[in-house]
């Protein structure tokens, strides 16, 4: 009887940890600024999508696993 209540009593507290995350969660609002907003459309600037595929060629060229030659 005791294991029961000590299992019930850990699930109380697990769910009333989970109810607090959750409220915490939708009480915080995340607000992009003006910075973020423009390294989002200049990042999305780079990410081009080609007409083709891309043969193993393309991709060589196009890695960014060069080492200090990729910056």
């Amino acid at each position: 009887m005791t294991a029961f209540i000590g299992f019930c009593s850990l699930v109380v507290i697990a769910l009333i940890g989970w109810g607090i995350a959750e409220f915490k969660y939708k009480d915080l609002g995340y607000k992009v600024n003006e910075e973020e907003a423009a390294g989002v459309e200049k990042e999305e600037a780079h990410h081009v999508v080609p007409d083709h595929e891309l043969g193993i060629k393309d991709v060589i060229k196009t890695i960014s696993a060069k080492g200090y030659k990729a910056v």
